[in-house]
């Protein structure tokens, strides 16, 4: 090949989007099996490679030259073959940074926590050293090599200010996974999580939910990989070109996610939006009837709410993690915390506020077929609606709230 990126699993990967739009277009995703790797490195058939997980220390032996950067890290992000000398880099420090500063997250004279011991755990180190940290741990399960336990942490380190999580654990497909609570850091003012896919891990999403900065590591990844490209093709970019190709890579991959009343318009706005946008739409009321083969009045008559609700999460937790769609939901799908997170770990959720004189019932909604019912569920799901929302729509026409929608995505 002539540019990629090798690691061992890679179906989460973006970084063939993200050379789409630079002068390292032509670029291959390869996984390699670790018993492969020796072969794949002493064959040297590319012109330039990116490495990940969980070979950014494995390939080292395998270089004729390594930056000093690199070198003081212990980890190699980025391979260039020249005339079949191999010289490695790490585009990822300068990646971290570029993400950190981005999101606000300010280490000078903190206390941080990074989580994970591999080769991107040292970038994280050398980034924090390099942007003033007062004191830095690692943590890792058995506390091996220096770093502290979980444990110790939590009981340790409690007043730590920033977290960086270079782990795989919430990583797709397990992307329920968490690596830390952090609410048992009652200092904390910044989390930073290298995962991307999805856009916002769990960790993530809970700091954000208690009012503190964090970031997924998507600006970390376009950050690299246009410094990576420099060094393949040398080509310069300016920081315009990582703000736009972020930008673009961000709104390419994250859905829109419709929820509010029944009756309130989510399946006819949503089919709208995707028109106007180009995108799939996925009705989750839609998906869940083709599945059983049976209207949701009857699933609701023959196994009861108890069993729509848990089919309703398994189909959820598939359409979010697909990314570049529009969704509408059912009227209680983010009563459930689960689901809500789901959603919001790769979308912007809208809430579509239609007054309540407006609700229509209708026999095809088993909680909202008569006006008694529908007051009801508005007066019980009303907050929890606009908690679980990142944006509140009203409802005014079909046209009009979609362009509004479109309007506010888009900008």
């Amino acid at each position: 090949m002539k540019y990629g990126c090798i690691g061992k699993k890679l179906a989460h990967s973006f970084s063939k989007d993200i050379h789409s739009y630079l002068a390292s277009r032509d670029y291959e995703l390869t996984e390699v099996q670790p018993e492969d790797l020796h072969d794949f490195m002493t064959r040297r058939d590319f012109c330039g490679i990116n490495v990940t997980i969980p070979y950014k220390q494995a390939v080292i032996p395998y270089l004729d030259n390594i930056s000093e950067e690199a070198e003081r890290i212990g980890a190699v992000n980025t391979i260039v073959n020249n005339g079949g000398k191999l010289s490695g880099y790490n585009t990822d420090l300068g990646g971290m940074c570029g993400m950190l500063q981005k999101a606000g997250i300010d280490l000078l004279g903190r206390k941080v926590l990074i989580l994970g011991t591999g080769g991107t755990s040292n970038t994280a180190h050398a980034a924090a050293e390099k942007l003033g940290a007062a004191q830095i741990y690692k943590v890792s399960r058995t506390g091996r090599d220096g770093a502290c336990t979980y444990q110790q942490a939590y009981s340790e380190h409690a007043d730590a200010q920033i977290i960086i999580n270079t782990t795989p654990c919430g990583m797709y497909p397990d992307s329920e996974d968490m690596p830390i609570e952090s609410g048992g850091f009652k200092h904390l003012e910044g989390v930073a999580d290298v995962i991307f896919n999805p856009l916002r891990t769990r960790l993530v999403l809970q700091a954000q939910k208690t009012g503190i900065n964090a970031c997924g590591g998507l600006y970390m990844l376009v950050g690299q990989a246009v410094l990576a490209s420099q060094i393949f093709t040398g080509v310069k970019y300016t920081q315009e070109t990582i703000d736009d190709i972020y930008g673009r890579i961000h709104g390419q991959k994250l859905n829109i996610v419709l929820i509010g009343m029944p009756g309130c318009g989510k399946s006819t706005i949503g089919r709208l939006l995707a028109d106007r946008l180009k995108r799939p739409f996925i009705d989750t009321d839609d998906v869940i009837v083709r599945r059983k083969g049976m209207p949701i009045t009857d699933i609701f008559a023959q196994e009861g709410q108890q069993a729509f609700r848990a089919l309703e999460k398994e189909v959820i937790r598939e359409c979010c993690l697909r990314g570049g769609s529009v969704i509408a939901t059912g009227g209680g799908a983010v009563i459930d915390a689960e689901n809500t997170a789901n959603l919001a770990s790769n979308g912007r959720i809208y809430f579509l506020d239609r007054p309540l004189e407006q609700l229509v019932p209708t026999d095809s909604r088993p909680l909202a077929s008569d006006r008694t019912k529908i007051e009801n569920l508005y007066k019980e799901r009303y907050g929890i609606y606009r908690a679980a929302a990142d944006r509140i729509i009203e409802v005014n026409g079909a046209e009009r709230t979609s362009a509004a929608i479109e309007e506010d995505f888009c900008k």
